[in-house]
């Protein structure tokens, strides 16, 4: 990926401040559209609402991991989530101080936004909050939040910028 071989210069200010400025942005937009569903979409696993005929809005719980795996695991697992995500988030952040361009470090500041996110969530409620439910026909997506919307956008991000030619400035280093 784009920045991860030169891992040993770190990007310049302007590039961090990118990332660093996603991070509370994912996370806030995340925390209040959470807030909102929990009013708006209560009791959980009702109908909810129709917005298209592919999209709904339905409040759900995930205890689990990634699209509820592992829901029924041990209550102790909450912590064990949650200290691994710290431990990715920390390896993301020390990835952006060395981030070569300004959609890289946007990207990892959407993904650290995200992470943080979803562990508000578990330390608070033991749980992710999930509202968004896509399906179509009979296929039917895990109900996800913003959270997973940022480090979704993030990786793919990662993922398009891990394809152009490093810039100039990556090459001489």
């Amino acid at each position: 990926m784009a920045g991860t071989a030169g891992m040993t210069t770190p990007a310049p200010r302007a590039l961090r401040r990118f990332g660093l400025l996603a991070v509370p942005i994912a996370a806030a937009i995340d925390q209040a559209t959470k807030a909102w569903a929990l009013d708006a979409l209560w009791p959980p696993y009702s109908e909810g609402i129709t917005l298209l005929p592919v999209l709904n809005l339905r409040l759900g719980f995930n205890t689990g991991v990634t699209f509820g795996m592992f829901a029924d695991s041990a209550a102790g697992a909450v912590w064990l989530l949650v200290g691994i995500k710290l431990v990715v988030v920390a390896w993301l952040l020390l990835w952006l101080r060395r981030a070569a361009s300004r959609t890289e470090a946007t990207a990892i500041g959407l993904i650290i936004g995200g992470a943080l996110g979803n562990i508000l969530d578990r330390l608070r409620i033991g749980a992710v909050t999930d509202f968004i439910d896509a399906h179509y026909g009979g296929w039917h997506w895990p109900t996800f939040n913003m959270a997973d919307v940022a480090i979704v956008c993030g990786v793919t991000l990662l993922v398009l910028t891990s394809f152009r030619a490093p810039s100039p400035q990556v090459q001489a280093q």
